[in-house]
């Protein structure tokens, strides 16, 4: 009996404009209600499911537009394995029916123009056509149109967003009938063709929440419930610089010695125990324990050590780069000490680094990628 074997390659492209090319713009603090998913459990999602379902589904909606939040990754010592949603900041895309066309097109992008039009060199576009390869549709008639709220190259996760965003329209143009796990290999497409194939981003940014990368083959994703009645606050500062993911990839080690392995195992390990309790203290010391990564890439953001010091002085409990920055992440409880951890980390941007700053207070999104509007056909 002859058998497939489902591999998470994506095919040669032609090479993306760079997706890091614009400045961040100022944000002011956003403190709204956190998004809460009612009686989840820690579930883990395998990718067996078809590449094509059949029948090839008929649209349901005419239009649909969708959310995605940013994202905070690696988290000190979870290099590539991962990754948390945090509310307030995010990207939208708008998906409609074009009966006068034949296939993808993107009309518009706000937010960042220095971005391609064309989906084949665009987050979205890469993610919205691999779902609908998932879906088995061709010949489909689209128009997307991209609103950034996440600046270029800030390290929270902007590809990603784009790329759930679109996978999610797709999806609920389609009857939502991928499941999350399929809609982040979409995502992961997209991923692969900008930063490199790895999940920490593109997973909470769909499903929301504390997300552990398991395994990549298969794809075995962990959702990490942080418990619903304890407060979680990130403080994200990011300054006007660009930091590229690939150019903060290429500075890391292929080999690393044991002992840092086994001393960033137990940290990982330990921020992971952390936050299915809720422990904030051991959450932010965990956090702040990277001894392979930061250190290689800390140097290479103006300042950024002593942002890291100014943090844990004004009472975070701990503090990091997220994703291959330039943003620093710090952990607090409560919202008023967001802003005044805040306050104490765009000065020392300032003051050492020599770049201005912004801040912004988040809480974790527990929802991930969703509808944020639609019409029936």
């Amino acid at each position: 009996m002859a058998t497939a074997t489902l591999r998470l390659q994506s095919p040669p492209t032609p090479p993306l404009d760079r997706h890091h090319l614009s400045t961040p713009r100022r944000r002011r603090h956003h403190l709204s209600t956190p998004h809460r998913r009612r009686h989840r459990t820690t579930l883990t999602f395998r990718a067996f499911s078809s590449l094509s379902p059949s029948p090839s589904p008929s649209p349901v909606l005419s239009s649909v537009t969708t959310f995605a939040p940013a994202t905070v990754a690696n988290l000190g010592p979870c290099f590539d394995f991962l990754g948390a949603a945090v509310d307030s900041l995010g990207d939208h895309v708008t998906l409609s029916l074009s009966p006068s066309s034949h296939h993808l097109t993107i009309s518009h992008i706000s937010g960042a123009p220095s971005l391609s039009l064309d989906p084949l060199l665009n987050c979205a576009g890469i993610a919205a056509l691999a779902a609908l390869k998932r879906l088995g549709i061709r010949g489909m008639g689209l128009t997307m149109t991209l609103q950034k709220g996440l600046p270029l190259g800030s390290g929270l996760g902007s590809s990603a967003a784009s790329a759930a965003a679109a996978a999610v329209a797709v999806n609920a143009m389609f009857g939502g009938r991928l499941t999350e796990t399929e809609l982040v290999m979409a995502g992961l497409e997209s991923e692969a063709k900008v930063s490199g194939y790895h999940a920490d981003n593109i997973g909470p940014a769909i499903m929301g929440g504390f997300v552990l990368i398991r395994s990549y083959e298969p794809l075995d994703l962990v959702r990490v419930r942080f418990p619903e009645d304890k407060e979680l606050v990130f403080v994200l500062v990011s300054p006007e610089f660009e930091a590229p993911t690939k150019k903060m990839r290429a500075v890391l080690k292929g080999e690393i010695g044991m002992e840092h392995h086994v001393w960033n195992c137990s940290q990982a390990g330990a921020l992971v125990a952390a936050v299915m309790e809720g422990d904030l203290v051991g959450f932010g010391k965990a956090m702040s324990g990277d001894r392979i990564v930061e250190p290689k890439r800390a140097p290479l953001i103006p300042g950024m050590e002593a942002v890291k010091r100014a943090a844990l002085e004004a009472g975070a409990f701990g503090c990091t780069i997220s994703g291959a920055g330039p943003t620093a992440v710090a952990v607090v409880g409560e919202e008023e000490k967001g802003r005044e951890v805040g306050e104490r980390m765009v000065e020392a941007f300032a003051r050492v680094g020599k770049l201005k700053a912004n801040a912004t207070v988040a809480r974790l999104d527990g929802v991930g990628a969703r509808v944020v509007g639609s019409k029936p056909l």
